[in-house]
């Protein structure tokens, strides 16, 4: 939800993200920023922080942990990562132009920019590589693997065609080029093993789903045959059996992956059906290039949703996942207008049910004063080129007054965090 973020608080609205492993929802609006807990969304929406005081555009929370990253309206080049349950600003970095997009995982941050991104440590915040000179990338579409063992970096290779450039963000190399769409790219997202990538053109009729590995297409769907649209959002399920696409329209619609396994068998009647079925699909799609035109063949072969959902209001973005809530199936919808809804997935497929509607904009205050505002004597880093090393500038900040966070800190918050929920 990185698109046109900035004029949707300009215009009274709100900035909507969940985070890597859909456990919470980030909110950001002229006011500050909050945090919510998704675990029992059912019934409740429970609020996790808030903070008063500053325009926040951009927030990405790291898992459950308290790492914050954060970018203001007021200072668009500047972002800060924050400790947000000790009250402690970690650091700041400023960069040559507007941030863009902001991405977590456990191993890297990455920072875009309109013609460059950024890569940090997430350890100790250090600049490992910098991609400069890309396409021009005005919404700041990108994407980072929230799997540390496949952490790859996805960005638009070309501003006239559909190219998805897939980059090893560890290892520092390109790994490969994705011919996907014939337009510009509107939309990115990977599987939560981040072995797929999952992609969206500006025409918005048609998503497709690629091999990170060889670049191979896996799956396409068709979206719509009648208009096309504006893409806010793609999301593999927690799962990875289902991905959910959002646009400007009021259907979401929902896809279901269906991988063939050799080790499921067809001993069952049911198994024999979808063998037959299976052959006789490939038997037509290898026949209908033979006797129709490509655009009338792909109309036949593209797969169609598998389940929708209907919002009550068309024209606002959206930023949707599917996750599973006390164990069963939920597909939820934060809209840029401060709502967020939770629709009932049938396993059949079909219609969604909605269950619940939040409001985001009714918030109590937890506290008066902004702890990431406090004067905690941390300096500003730049990137590569000018400015002090982040260990030095922590080093520097050591003697200052409630400098006493640190990246590591919150690294070690998060495993604590995570054995507990073991």
């Amino acid at each position: 939800m990185s698109l046109s973020s900035r004029a949707d608080i300009d215009a009274g609205g709100f900035f909507v993200n969940f985070n890597q492993d859909c456990s919470s929802l980030a909110v950001g609006s002229k006011a500050g920023y909050s945090l919510f807990s998704l675990n029992a969304v059912d019934a409740s929406l429970d609020q996790i922080y808030n903070s008063y005081g500053e325009e926040i555009c951009l927030v990405e929370r790291l898992f459950s942990s308290s790492l914050v990253a954060v970018v203001s309206l007021n200072a668009p080049r500047k972002l800060k990562v924050c400790h947000f349950k000790k009250g402690t600003e970690i650091c700041n970095y400023s960069y040559s132009n507007t941030i863009l997009a902001v991405k977590l995982n456990r191993s890297r941050l990455v920072v875009c920019l309109e013609e460059s991104l950024y890569i940090h440590n997430i350890r100790d915040m250090k600049v490992v590589h910098t991609i400069r000179d890309t396409p021009p990338n005005t919404t700041g579409l990108c994407a980072l693997a929230s799997d540390s063992d496949h952490c790859y970096l996805a960005y638009p290779g070309s501003a006239t065609v559909g190219e998805v450039q897939i980059f090893d963000a560890v290892n520092l190399h390109a790994k490969t080029m994705i011919p996907a769409h014939d337009s510009p790219l509107a939309a990115i997202a990977f599987s939560q093993m981040g072995t797929e990538v999952a992609t969206a053109s500006e025409k918005g009729t048609v998503i497709r789903v690629f091999s990170v590995n060889d670049g191979s297409k896996l799956f396409e769907f068709r979206r719509g045959v009648k208009r096309c649209v504006s893409i806010a959002s793609l999301a593999f399920s927690i799962c990875s059996k289902y991905l959910c696409c959002s646009s400007n329209t009021e259907t979401v619609h929902i896809f279901k992956l269906e991988r063939t396994s050799p080790e499921s068998g067809n001993d069952t009647e049911g198994g024999k059906n979808d063998h037959w079925m299976g052959y006789i699909s490939k038997a037509v799609s290898s026949y209908l290039p033979l006797a129709l035109p490509s655009q009338v063949t792909d109309v036949f072969t593209q797969g169609r949703a598998f389940a929708s959902a209907v919002l009550p209001v068309a024209g606002l973005r959206h930023s949707c996942v599917i996750t599973t809530i006390q164990k069963a199936l939920r597909l939820l919808v934060a809209s840029q207008d401060g709502y967020l809804y939770v629709y009932q997935l049938p396993l059949e497929g079909g219609e969604c049910q909605l269950i619940k509607k939040h409001d985001l904009r009714i918030v109590e205050p937890m506290n008066t004063t902004r702890p990431e505002s406090l004067p905690i004597g941390v300096p500003t880093v730049s990137p590569p080129g000018g400015g002090a090393s982040y260990a030095a500038a922590l080093k520097g900040a050591s003697g200052a007054s409630n400098a006493s966070g640190s990246l590591g800190s919150a690294a070690i918050d998060h495993q604590e965090e995570q054995q507990q929920q073991q």
